[in-house]
């Protein structure tokens, strides 16, 4: 009887082995439905799966629970929903780009992704994501019709860069810490941006946000860039420190006060340029340690650093308005040679009444109009040391470009 078992095991197994073969490759190139529906057999995709640019209008991607690779579809001008029932994670990315009619995305159980790579979905307005987003590593969401991330919600991230999403106009997530980069700018001139958890960050630019919260954040492991932001206030109650880069503030038309009172040191370099609207910086209270260069342009009557004690860089100031007592305060933080204790390293300038002071705003000059009021300048010292304030958006710019 046992020889008659035999052939049965056998023809199980081999079956088995032949749904696992089903199961199993380098790369599903799948241009139908009907190319997913001979794959129903498989709970598990092992290898990446590559959505042709040429399929039906509606895609499901049927009884998959989990993809052990990619998911991709690009470049295709025919569909209009993709859906997925079943489909709980995608270890590795998760790519979607140059789909011009793409207006349903429906994972109502996907919960893991490696990354998001979502790009140039014209016509995408919702995230259908009911169980929610709460693990991935990257994210990039850029140039959609989204109006809300709702669906998308991870505790911790490499990257996250959200940019050109017109109609985005409010974006919270619980992250708690990103070890790379946040990038948002050039979406809706409303967005408002919540992070009530981020307690540590890398490096991070924001452009064009109506308004920005980080109440738990206490550490900058890299620069912090805010340029040509719509918000009138920004505080930062809980930041110490920002251990090896940039503090920045430019052109923020709107902006009327600044306000980190914990802050006790800047890694890189502090900048404060062009905000027109900024009359007083006064919310300092606690920085003693800048260890690249001070540079500050505006129409500043106020300039308050109280606790300001170690200088290794240049400081530089202009304002368009008076501010020879600012000045005259620091000037005794400047060299010996300029009658200073030294507290500044290097070159010490402080100017008011400066006509065009606002249109300085480049991170590396220190260049200033001729026929201004000059309260002290030391041109003795070491030159500017800025720890290239520039270069966090270059950074953006380049993981973007990565991941395309």
């Amino acid at each position: 009887m046992f020889a008659k078992v035999l052939p049965v095991f056998a023809a199980v197994a081999g079956i088995a082995s032949a749904a696992n073969s089903a199961c199993t490759k380098t790369t599903f190139t799948l241009s139908s439905q009907a190319d997913i529906d001979a794959l129903s057999s498989c709970s598990t995709l092992t290898g990446d799966v590559v959505l042709s640019g040429s399929t039906a209008a509606a895609l499901n991607i049927g009884s998959i629970e989990t993809i052990d690779g990619d998911l991709t579809l690009t470049n295709n001008n025919i569909i209009s929903t993709l859906q997925s029932s079943t489909l709980e994670k995608v270890t590795g990315a998760f790519h979607l780009q140059n789909l011009t009619t793409l207006s349903t995305l429906s994972f109502t159980k996907l919960t893991s992704v490696g990354s998001i790579n979502f790009i140039s979905l014209t016509t995408l307005n919702a995230l259908t994501f009911t169980a929610g987003v709460t693990s991935a590593d990257s994210i990039v969401i850029s140039d959609t019709f989204l109006a809300s991330l709702d669906g998308i919600d991870v505790k911790s991230a490499d990257t996250i860069n959200i940019n050109n999403n017109r109609r985005l106009v409010e974006y919270t997530s619980s992250i708690g810490n990103l070890s790379t980069l946040l990038n948002i700018n050039a979406n809706g001139q409303d967005l408002a941006v919540n992070f009530p958890n981020l307690i540590w960050i890398a490096n991070m630019t924001i452009s064009n946000v109506s308004s920005f919260s980080i109440p738990s954040l206490k550490v900058v492991n890299g620069s912090m860039r805010f340029d040509s932001n719509f918000f009138s206030n920004f505080t930062a109650p809980n930041l110490t420190s920002t251990t090896s880069g940039d503090v920045s503030f430019v052109s923020n038309a709107d902006l009327t006060n600044i306000t980190i009172p914990g802050l006790t040191t800047v890694g890189g370099g502090f900048q404060i340029a062009n905000n027109t609207a900024l009359n007083k910086i006064n919310g300092f209270d606690k920085l003693k340690t800048v260890n690249g260069a001070i540079k500050m342009r505006g129409n500043f009557t106020e300039i308050d650093l109280p606790a300001l004690g170690d200088v290794k860089g240049a400081f530089s100031i202009v304002s368009t308005s008076d501010i020879t007592d600012s000045c005259t305060a620091f000037k005794k933080l400047s060299s010996s040679s300029n009658g200073g204790n030294g507290d500044i390293q290097g070159t010490f300038t402080c100017e008011s009444d400066v006509a065009n002071a606002n249109s300085d705003t480049n991170p590396t000059s220190t260049s200033s109009s001729s026929g201004s009021k000059s309260t002290g300048t030391d041109s003795g010292a070491a030159g500017l040391s800025v720890n290239s304030l520039a270069v966090l958006g270059l950074a953006g710019v380049a993981v973007f470009a990565q991941l395309l």
